[in-house]
């Protein structure tokens, strides 16, 4: 009787083991599947800048390693959503949007250059600067629920609906308003005169 016991569990455990690993192997199939589909959109992508010329090519190429770069940091999101990974989306897009602009800057010359790069750094900076911000809130909230960074964009991030605590902006970096959050005067050690008549 003993021995009928063992062998079922035995069966059993074999049989979920079996189940398991193929789970595990249609998992790693699907990640390849997706990971080759990324890398046939940047190689289509690649072929067509090839057609062109001067800046527009630099565009175009900055636009597809942006594709790329972004489809990847996804791909990582989907398999593991976790807070850094969801972060490195966050900063992906970013970079993303900065290398493209960037080049579409070298379109200018001189002055109008140099701010049009300028304008791309500070873009880049407070994107990453609100996804920091916004990853700060959710961690030091304990749940992650908000499950909106899937497709917005990191300036069109914001918060889930709770007002974010002032600790969220270190370093004066901007709310979701786009002003400098300015600190709070200090208070004063008298208490204010009334006027006099």
């Amino acid at each position: 009787m003993n021995a009928k016991l063992t062998a079922i569990a035995a069966s059993v455990a074999l049989g979920l083991a079996g189940a398991a690993y193929a789970q595990n192997a249609q998992q790693a199939s699907g990640q390849q599947s997706q990971k080759q589909q990324i890398d046939q959109q940047y190689k289509a992508a690649m072929e067509k800048c090839n057609g062109m010329k001067d800046n527009a090519k630099d565009i175009c190429k900055a636009e597809a390693d942006s594709q790329q770069q972004v489809a990847e940091a996804q791909m990582k999101v989907t398999e593991r959503d976790t807070p850094k990974n969801r972060l490195d989306l966050e900063k992906a897009k970013a970079e993303s949007q900065y290398k493209v602009a960037n080049a579409k800057c070298n379109d200018q010359v001189g002055d109008a250059k140099k701010a049009c790069q300028k304008v791309a750094k500070a873009e880049q900076d407070l994107a990453v600067a609100k996804a920091e911000a916004q990853s700060q809130t959710q961690s030091s909230g304990g749940s992650s629920s908000g499950g909106g960074t899937s497709g917005s964009s990191a300036s069109g991030a914001g918060t889930t609906g709770a007002p974010a605590p002032s600790a969220a902006a270190p370093t004066g970096a901007a709310s979701s308003g786009g002003a400098a959050a300015q600190p709070a005067p200090p208070p004063s050690a008298e208490p204010p005169k009334a006027p006099t008549q």
